[in-house]
């Protein structure tokens, strides 16, 4: 496996991968979509333009997993991190990471800040593992029109739709 910095050249292998992420994200509010590969290629050109620091895994010529970061004053984001399914749990993840930290160290910043999807335990897991256990931010905003929770949430006592 081999990291590197993503450019326009790449896109094209990384969209799938873009679209799946987003594919993932709505099943943790029970929504199915189908991928939009065309639509992953937009997000990442929008983050190339925006000079977001974006990794990729590669196995041979295949992109297998990706981090896009975002840079705000001196702090790093971890945008997105998605590793293909049959590549899980083989440090794919980690090596993505790890050059999220290291951006993060060049700033002269001891962590990464993630926004992280209430229901996307395997993420939760993965950041607790590296150490990342604070809880920072939360996210509260009136539901959409026609917008129908399914579940609540208690943080600090209080409970949320969600």
């Amino acid at each position: 496996m081999v990291i590197e910095k993503l450019d326009r050249d790449k896109a094209d292998i990384v969209a799938p991968l873009v679209a799946e992420f987003r594919v993932t994200l709505r099943s943790y509010k029970g929504i199915h979509i189908e991928p939009d590969v065309e639509g992953g290629k937009e997000e990442l050109i929008y983050y190339l333009d925006k000079n977001y620091p974006c990794f990729i895994a590669l196995e041979g010529e295949k992109c297998i997993g990706y981090i896009v970061c975002r840079i705000d004053e001196s702090c790093v984001w971890a945008e997105s991190l998605f590793v293909c399914r049959e590549y899980r749990r083989r440090h794919v993840a980690s090596a993505l990471f790890e050059k999220a930290e290291e951006l993060a160290a060049s700033y002269g910043q001891e962590t990464v800040y993630n926004y992280v999807h209430p229901n996307n335990n395997g993420v939760i897991a993965f950041l607790k593992s590296r150490g990342y256990n604070v809880l920072n931010l939360i996210e509260v905003r009136k539901p959409y029109t026609d917008e129908k929770p399914s579940t609540k949430i208690k943080i600090a006592g209080n409970e949320f739709d969600y």
